[in-house]
This record gives C-alpha cells, sequence and structure tokens, in this order.
C-alpha cells in the first residue's frame, strides 16, 4: 500500500510541476509550491476522522501509514526542489548541501523524523506528557480551520486562478483516478488498506500548501485558492467516492 499510494503521490506531483510550468512558466520553487498544491491531501485533520468514521478502528493504521508517505514525499521532495532555488548560485555541491541543511531543520519532515523514530524505539510515553499531548491534538484540527479561514479572507483567489484551478483538478480527480490504476498493483482495493488509501488520494489539498508557499513568499495566491476551491468542491467528489466505496 504505502508504495502503490506513494507512487500515485509521486506521479501528481510530478503532474503538477509540468502543468505549472506549462500555464505560468514559474520557476522550480513555484512549480514544486504548487506542486505540493496538486498532490497533498488533507490527510491529517480530515483524511483520518473521516477513515475513522467510515472504516472504524482498523482505518486508522494504514491511515496514519498514507500521512507519512504524503508527508515526506511532498514536503521533503518538494521543499527540497524549492532550497535548491534558493540556494541557487553557490556551486553544486553547496547548493544542495545549503538545501538539505534547510530541509532538515524544517520542523515538519523534523517532527516525522522524531516521531518514527521514538515509536521505532517502543518507548512508552509518561502519562501526564500522554494526556498533555491528547489535549493538544484535539485542539490542532479545529485551531488548523480557523487558521485556514483567517489566512483565506486576507488573501484573493482572483490571482492565479488558472493555476488553482488546474491543481484542484489534478488534487480531486487526477491523483484519486492515479490511486485507482495503480494501487491494485500492490494492495487489493476490497480491503481496508485499499479503501483507505483510495479516499486519502481524493482528499482536498492541505493548509501545509499555504504555510510553505507563505514561507517562501512564493505562488501564495495560487495555494491559496486551490485550498479554497478543492475543500469545497471535495464536499461533492469525497462524498461520492465514499457512496461508491460502500456500495462496492
Amino acid at each position: 500500500m504505502l508504495m502503490g499510494f506513494g507512487a500515485a503521490v509521486i506521479a501528481t506531483f510530478v503532474l503538477g510541476m509540468l502543468v505549472t510550468r506549462l500555464l505560468s512558466g514559474g520557476g522550480l520553487a513555484a512549480m514544486s509550491l504548487q506542486a505540493i498544491a496538486a498532490s497533498w491531501g488533507n490527510v491529517g485533520y480530515m483524511g483520518v476522522p473521516l477513515c475513522i468514521a467510515a472504516f472504524g478502528e482498523q482505518g486508522l493504521p494504514p491511515a496514519m501509514l498514507t500521512v507519512i508517505v504524503t508527508a515526506i514525499v511532498s514536503m521533503v521532495f518538494g521543499v527540497m526542489l524549492i532550497e535548491l532555488e534558493v540556494a541557487a548560485g553557490r556551486g553544486p555541491v553547496r547548493t544542495f548541501l545549503r538545501a538539505a541543511f534547510n530541509v532538515a531543520r524544517n520542523p515538519l519532515p523534523l517532527s516525522i523524523a522524531l516521531g518514527i523514530a521514538y515509536s521505532g524505539l517502543g518507548l512508552p510515553l509518561p502519562t501526564p506528557i500522554e494526556k498533555w499531548i491528547e489535549l493538544l491534538g484535539a485542539a490542532a484540527a479545529p485551531c488548523a480551520l480557523f487558521a485556514i479561514g483567517l489566512f483565506l479572507s486576507d488573501k484573493s483567489v482572483k490571482t492565479g486562478l488558472a493555476e488553482a484551478s488546474a491543481m484542484t483538478v489534478i488534487k480531486l480527480l487526477v491523483q484519486p483516478a492515479l490511486a485507482f490504476l495503480i494501487l491494485p498493483f500492490f494492495v487489493d482495493l476490497n480491503s481496508v488498506a485499499g479503501q483507505v488509501a483510495l479516499m486519502m488520494a481524493a482528499l482536498p489539498t492541505a493548509a501545509n500548501a499555504f504555510v510553505l508557499a507563505r514561507q517562501f513568499d512564493t505562488s501564495v495566491e495560487q495555494n491559496s485558492a486551490t485550498i479554497l476551491l478543492s475543500t469545497a468542491f471535495s464536499v461533492v467528489t469525497v462524498s461520492a467516492l465514499l457512496v461508491w466505496l460502500r456500495v462496492t
């Protein structure tokens, strides 16, 4: 499942870069940021609760695996490409090392790496720390939704609407279609893992796309519009997919 879902994410990432290049002729940073918008679904705040509601507790392990795959492919690979343009002009070796250093100290991949390492050690969490983390986790989703609304209210979605529309189509339609074609080579689509992966591929763009665009001050309006459009239209597309999955 990891390989099949990862292949679908990589394919949409590359497609997002190519479409951005054709539509706006943007550089590597702009192409990468909009590719992130086209490939990074809202698998954490929206996907995990949806999987639990649709598939029960057995849907949680594959859901968390798709979160890790999405973050590693879209975030680490995407940020690396962005940093390569930012650090350009210092020679190939220095450019690569500087880009790798900036990716390593970015809090998103760093938190993923620390989480995987701690999980691999199998160490128990002290109860006070566990309860504190649970409280933070419960507050994360509503705070993220409020932050997204605040960000979007301050940005115009008219700028770069063509790119945003293209990324929305890729995210909501092309990525699940690719997942439907690729996943059967790796996992049974009638299994919980296969259905979770297919549903996760159909989710709208995550707010992380805006956060990264804001951080690098590139494609901010385009990514904001993509989040808005994909989230709005996902009400129809994701609902239709859930109905289809339960019917089949």
